[in-house]
């Protein structure tokens, strides 16, 4: 391993907070399409008290379990996936969705999805699972986690889109709480 497991984890959440939410804390400019310079970000990490070369930016792209960040092809401009806060012009095609799709949310937020849906809120989309095993993970950052079942067929027969990020994350707008199926013994 190039750096310590807490070394990666402590810079992978910096890169997520300047690539996704707030690349002026670092005075960082990212293009339409949410990319920027390699060696400007380097640059600019370094000066902000992160201490990074393109050898551990590389290795932390490569082995991030959620394969949040990707490089373009020679790998001199980088950006987040998914999960923006600001606004960014996505290249997502719109595309079929499996007949049911997962979010992992907390126990305390159920009552509220199962009122109104599921928003994005301050997200560009909400963000869904292909499974549960990966439903649970997300929903464990929320508290007690819940798996919902989401009917991503039935909803892009009523017109819904669907896209996938680079990430494998499934992504859409909104999903109104018809299309939502909760069983309270699953989870």
């Amino acid at each position: 391993m190039m750096i310590k497991k807490s070394e990666n984890n402590k810079i992978s959440k910096f890169l997520s907070l300047i690539l996704r939410h707030n690349p002026e804390k670092i005075g960082l400019e990212l293009d339409s399409a949410g990319w920027t310079n390699v060696d400007d970000l380097l640059t600019k990490m370094n000066s902000n008290g992160q201490s990074i070369n393109f050898d551990i930016l590389e290795f932390i792209v490569k082995t991030n379990e959620k394969k949040r960040f990707g490089f373009n092809s020679d790998k001199t401009q980088i950006r987040a996936n998914q999960g923006h806060s600001i606004k960014i012009e996505h290249e997502f095609k719109s595309i079929i969705p499996p007949e049911i799709l997962y979010h992992g949310t907390g126990e305390k937020s159920i009552e509220s999805i199962l009122n109104i849906g599921i928003e994005k809120r301050n997200r560009h989309h909400v963000h869904l699972s292909a499974d549960k095993v990966t439903a649970m993970k997300v929903g464990q950052r929320h508290g007690k986690p819940v798996v919902l079942e989401i009917l991503a067929m039935k909803m892009t027969k009523n017109g819904h889109e669907f896209y996938m990020s680079e990430n494998n994350v499934w992504l859409t707008d909104f999903v109104p709480k018809e299309f939502i199926f909760y069983n309270k013994n699953n989870g």
